[in-house]
């Protein structure tokens, strides 16, 4: 018999996306299949696309929330898969990504977590990058190497002993839920493209981009006291101080910060020089962006926007 798999999509005024969300995940190949939808009160015709689907959902609510995290745990707290993940409003998941996911669960019965890679869509649903990742320990992760979250998928038992999403994180809640997990079992990187994560000028990792360092040094804060990670952070200091300041000037610059990118790259490259080396072209452009250069921002983005293959 095969597992449940349980799923939760938080909503919030996402109707131009919530469709192809939600059919992403009805229409995969898997049976044992758990869906919820937590809207946390859209007034922009979500709910009406709810309602179309609603009675293909195992449930769904549209109610006033604490926000996205508050939305993921009721769901979380509804579900009684034996594996369970959230997906974003506006992503979707890739056909068979569910039935993969439970095939590396149950060659890995150690796993906690498995993590696949994420197709970069714009607002068109266009592809434009393929992000690829690496088998991470939990070492990696305290270094914020930083996995896509649409394709994670964890063992509900492992998230139980873990505890729920910290509502008080709106940005790296879910870097912060992998380490916890991370600290009681490994993480299983599976090189399949699972999902699918949009980029538009409404989401958060655009439009609030400046707020994802100040949550990265909450972690550094939370590592440096967490008693199982306490020893790990002082004997891997450098390479987590590097790493967060690395995040924020990823941010920072991707939200047109210039002088605050520079100067985060500057204190990564003081803690652990090799952690800028694969991101040199940002550093330059960084530099030279303010100066208005004409064609840079053009090069810049042909640079950040890798060739997608196998599409």
């Amino acid at each position: 018999m095969r597992p449940t798999v349980s799923i939760i999509t938080p909503s919030y005024n996402q109707a131009r996306y919530l469709e192809e969300t939600i059919r992403s995940v009805l229409e995969q190949d898997y049976p044992a299949l758990e869906y919820f939808v937590m809207d946390g009160g859209s007034n922009d015709g979500s709910v009406e696309i709810i309602r179309r689907y609603g009675d293909q959902l195992t449930g769904w609510v549209s109610e006033k929330d604490q926000g996205q995290a508050d939305a993921i745990n009721k769901g979380f707290r509804r579900a009684t898969g034996e594996i369970i993940a959230w997906l974003n409003s506006d992503d979707a998941y890739q056909p068979g990504a569910i039935q993969k996911a439970v095939e590396s669960f149950e060659k890995h019965p150690e796993a906690g977590l498995v993590y696949g890679n994420v197709l970069s869509i714009d607002e068109n649903s266009q592809p434009f990058n393929l992000q690829t990742f690496k088998p991470f320990t939990l070492n990696d992760l305290m270094a914020f190497n930083i996995i896509s979250q649409p394709a994670v998928f964890m063992r509900r038992s492992i998230l139980e002993k873990a505890g729920l999403l910290d509502p008080t994180f709106h940005f790296l809640l879910d870097h912060h839920l992998w380490l916890r997990i991370l600290r009681l079992a490994p993480a299983v990187y599976l090189p399949e493209t699972l999902a699918a994560a949009r980029y538009h000028a409404e989401a958060k990792n655009l439009a609030r981009t400046a707020d994802f360092g100040a949550e990265a040094f909450r972690i550094v804060d939370w590592m440096r006291s967490a008693p199982e990670l306490a020893p790990i952070f002082e004997h891997n200091r450098h390479r987590i101080l590097a790493g967060a300041h690395r995040l924020d000037a990823f941010y920072q610059l991707d939200g047109g910060r210039y002088p605050q990118s520079l100067s985060a790259y500057a204190r990564a490259f003081w803690y652990n020089p090799p952690v800028i080396l694969r991101e040199l072209h940002r550093v330059g452009y960084a530099l030279f962006a303010p100066l208005g250069l004409a064609g840079l921002r053009a090069w810049y983005v042909k640079i950040r926007k890798r060739k997608v293959s196998n599409l």
